[in-house]
């Protein structure tokens, strides 16, 4: 009734078919942890890292969009320096004595247009880092550009960024005022000099345009005349108010001007004329315009204010360039821990198939050994059968 040997057969023919099923599952799946029933510890690790590695897949691509946005932000930088650059050296063209300048303004003009399409050109994914609207935004725009997925040791995550301010430093043009380096008004001043001018017996102080002894000669075109104090181009009358320091002055029958007066061969009184004290004017980039009566000193005073706005390009684009590096480094950063996590995951759930492949084949073989044996336990019981024949 009871075949001892049988069932310690079959019990040891379920447990190689056991062995067997999971040789051939880790075999077929490369895997020696599938799913939680193989071990929970090490399949929850594993899915809550290659979570974490599509996670910073997406990274290495939102790395790749930011990187596209740096390099046209930069592109137009330079493209822009390159421009602004050229109407530095229209500028300085127009110092020359005889030169037209009308005709380098037109010039300038076209520049300037360019300068407005360069910024406005810049843009990639619908984003523009060269032009944006600084005034209503209070002064500044944060630009981030995603740069790590992170989980601390509390399981809590987080996603990094590579910040980038828009501001008055950075941006070319604001579209909300004036605040960018192109449409930034700067003051220009050439050449001047501060006195002590007494009108009505009050003394007030004021700065008064300065003009040298070799551009008084030049705006008369060679033929302006000296008189000791008094100068004239013809046009205009000077006073010497220091060495090689002229003002335009005015004919005076009093002495509004202690410091500055003087009297000319013929008797006429000269003073600084209180009606031309310069006052300070605004220009920009953008908008700057020179003509034939643009003075050399109005010149030196524009060259002054694209000299800064080159300054300030200069600097936005290397902040650019040293993004773009930290980017770049980032990148080679995410790409390598991929790899490794990848590598960690398979440490822990991987098969290794030389092994597996070996205890296949081994349990295989003691699968046809426990059918064998339990064919031969079977047999045993069936000698009694020839009690019963004839």
């Amino acid at each position: 009734m009871t075949n001892s040997a049988a069932m310690a057969a079959l019990q040891t023919l379920r447990s190689i078919d056991n062995g067997l099923e999971t040789a051939q599952s880790r075999v077929s799946s490369g895997m020696r942890v599938e799913t939680a029933a193989d071990n929970a510890a090490y399949w929850s690790i594993a899915t809550t890292m290659r979570s974490d590695n599509r996670a910073l897949a997406t990274v290495q691509d939102a790395l790749g969009l930011g990187a596209a946005k740096v390099d046209t932000a930069y592109a137009g930088l330079e493209s822009a320096i390159e421009v602004v650059t050229e109407i530095r050296a229209k500028l300085v063209a127009a110092t020359e004595e005889g030169v037209d300048k009308a005709k380098i303004q037109e010039e300038i003009t076209q520049l300037q247009a360019q300068l407005v399409s360069i910024a406005e050109g810049a843009s990639f994914s619908g984003e523009n880092w060269l032009q944006a609207d600084l005034t209503t935004a209070g002064g500044s725009v944060k630009k981030s550009v995603v740069a790590s997925f992170v989980r601390n040791a509390t399981g809590a995550v987080s996603v990094k960024t590579v910040d980038y301010m828009l501001d008055d430093r950075t941006v070319l043009f604001d579209e909300g005022g004036n605040l960018g380096i192109l449409d930034k008004a700067a003051v220009i001043e050439g050449p001047a000099v501060a006195l002590n001018i007494n009108v009505g017996g009050t003394v007030t102080q004021h700065t008064v345009e300065a003009f040298t002894t070799d551009e008084v000669i030049a705006a008369g075109a060679g033929s302006s005349t000296f008189d000791g104090r008094y100068a004239t181009d013809g046009v205009n009358n000077y006073v010497k108010v220091a060495d090689d320091t002229w003002v335009i002055a005015v004919n005076q029958t009093t002495v509004p001007n202690q410091e500055a007066a003087y009297q000319d061969s013929l008797g006429r009184l000269w003073a600084v004329d209180t009606a031309n004290v310069v006052a300070a004017t605004t220009s920009s980039v953008d908008t700057m315009v020179i003509d034939n009566s643009t003075t050399t000193g109005q010149i030196d005073g524009l060259l002054k204010m694209v000299d800064t706005a080159l300054e300030a390009m200069t600097s936005a684009a290397a902040d650019l360039g040293a993004i773009s590096t930290r980017i770049e480094m980032q990148e080679s950063f995410v790409a390598s821990l991929n790899d490794v996590i990848d590598k960690g995951i398979g440490r822990l759930v991987d098969a290794d198939m030389n092994e597996e492949s070996t205890r296949l084949k081994a349990l295989q073989t003691q699968q046809q050994l426990g059918i064998q044996s339990l064919s031969i336990a079977n047999s045993s019981a069936e000698n009694i059968l020839q009690l019963f024949r004839q």
